[in-house]
């Protein structure tokens, strides 16, 4: 057997692997208890494979079997990115309207810049976990980390932590916003309530369950609202991949090795590419659910492989500053997303 194909078998061993476990969190994520509060199955699989990661039975792993746990968190993952777009279409982003739009573009880019000042200028954290800190609080929670992690090179334990803040706050988020508004304290209308949650909260399971939990009218324009930020998802990339591009060309490294270093994120081309082609709306129904399930199973992959590759002693280093950082995006978008919706919907 010649070593392309070795490769071969153990990149397929290592994919059946990590489906063992996504086909695990799936089920899991069916569970009532779960399933109430829209526990999406790629927070499970980051568990069962962050749990994995760290118990003995993980030195009896075979080596070989790495590259397809690396392949899942590098090519499926892309995949996976490629085929959401089948969840949008441009005319989501026409029924937001415009004040819709221009919220959840202040919301992404206040988010991120706001973030990125403070985590590297004032709690001098880690230049890279911060930007996948502000990539997951700004525009889609796990997806958008999974997303930056290949676009800025970071490795898997970075993209753990980012995941975590997001889980925690999302979560958090989603159990007040819907008792804050059901207690009358925010004096908000239900299609303010809702651009609301969509705009500000973190996956598009916590803006789900959040919705639902005042009434269906509210989670379905939520859910738009939530996807024009998701759309925004490949812009970010490909401006974030070029920013960086100049920052290492200004270091006084070569166009040539910049070049190699930051590469532009096609992925992210596809990405809007599928959701321009989805928006004709020529796919049956059933085709459509069957991608968007296959889609989640792929994300859950990637996620699954990304907590095998993360251990616990690799967040020694990290302390709480990580913490801290995604409380201040938190509080952020908690009083910026308010005031905008209060005044502009």
């Amino acid at each position: 057997m010649s070593f392309f194909q070795q490769q071969h078998k153990n990149i397929v061993k290592g994919l059946l692997f990590v489906a063992l476990f996504a086909f695990s969190a799936t089920y899991i994520s069916q569970w009532q208890c779960l399933k109430q509060w829209a526990i999406s199955p790629l927070i499970i699989g980051i568990v069962l494979g962050m749990v994995y990661a760290n118990i003995p039975l993980r030195k009896s792993q075979p080596q070989a079997w790495q590259a397809g746990i690396i392949f899942s968190t590098k090519s499926i993952l892309r995949i996976a990115i490629v085929l959401y777009g089948f969840r949008l279409t441009f005319q989501d982003v026409a029924d937001v309207g415009i004040y819709g739009i221009l919220i959840a573009s202040f919301i992404v880019t206040t988010t991120f810049i706001i973030g990125y000042l403070v985590g590297t200028k004032i709690l001098n954290l880690d230049k890279q976990l911060t930007i996948l800190i502000c990539a997951g609080s700004s525009i889609c929670g796990a997806a958008a980390v999974l997303a930056t992690e290949p676009v800025i090179k970071a490795p898997a334990y970075k993209s753990s932590i980012a995941v975590a803040t997001v889980v925690l706050f999302g979560s958090i988020a989603m159990f007040t916003y819907p008792f804050f508004y059901l207690s009358h304290w925010l004096n908000l209308s239900e299609l303010q309530m809702a651009t609301y949650i969509g705009a500000t909260l973190h996956e598009v399971a916590h803006v789900t369950a959040a919705g639902y939990a005042i009434n269906e009218q509210v989670a379905n324009y939520a859910v738009i609202t939530k996807m024009l930020r998701v759309m925004l998802l490949a812009p970010f990339l490909i401006i974030l991949s070029f920013w960086l591009k100049n920052t290492i060309t200004s270091n006084k490294i070569t166009a040539k090795k910049a070049s190699k270093a930051i590469s532009i994120p096609w992925f992210a081309v596809g990405f809007i590419a599928v959701v321009a082609f989805n928006s004709f709306e020529l796919l049956p129904n059933q085709l459509m659910t069957n991608i968007t399930l296959l889609d989640t199973f792929l994300l859950t992959m990637a996620m699954t492989a990304l907590g095998m590759n993360t251990r616990f002693n690799n967040f020694k280093g990290a302390g709480l500053k990580p913490v801290y950082l995604a409380t201040i995006l938190f509080l952020w978008l908690l009083a910026s997303g308010y005031f905008l919706v209060l005044f502009f919907i």
